[in-house]
């Protein structure tokens, strides 16, 4: 066996150096780190791409947030809640006729929005 490793030593020089003790050490640890450890570079990895997602969404949330204050700083306006309602929900008034016309791209549209939510 030594006969062996002495011949592949002395055809490659630089693999002197990976037989060396403190080498083998080295590289078991970082194999050990990257790989094997409960807090590896692979699971960190996992873990940022979580936390980026989750920042995501936190941001989309902080938006959707600040447009529903501004849509109820709005409706606290009478005029606007009267429009919001004749719009929303097709209210109208007693002397008036409603014509509502339906697009196909708008229903598309809509399904697409209620699938969504």
């Amino acid at each position: 066996m030594k006969n062996w490793f002495q011949n592949l030593i002395s055809d490659f020089p630089f693999l002197k150096f990976l037989g060396s003790k403190y080498t083998l050490v080295s590289l078991f640890f970082i194999v050990w780190m990257l790989f094997l450890d409960n807090y590896s570079y692979m699971d960190s990895r996992v873990l940022d791409k979580e936390i980026n997602e989750l920042e995501d969404n936190k941001k989309y949330y902080q938006e959707e947030i600040a447009k529903d204050q501004q849509s109820i700083k709005n409706l606290n306006n009478p005029g606007q809640t009267e429009k919001y309602a004749r719009e929303k929900y097709y209210m109208k008034k007693d002397s008036e006729d409603i014509y509502i016309i339906d697009i196909e791209e708008d229903r598309i549209k809509d399904s697409i929005e209620g699938a969504k939510q």
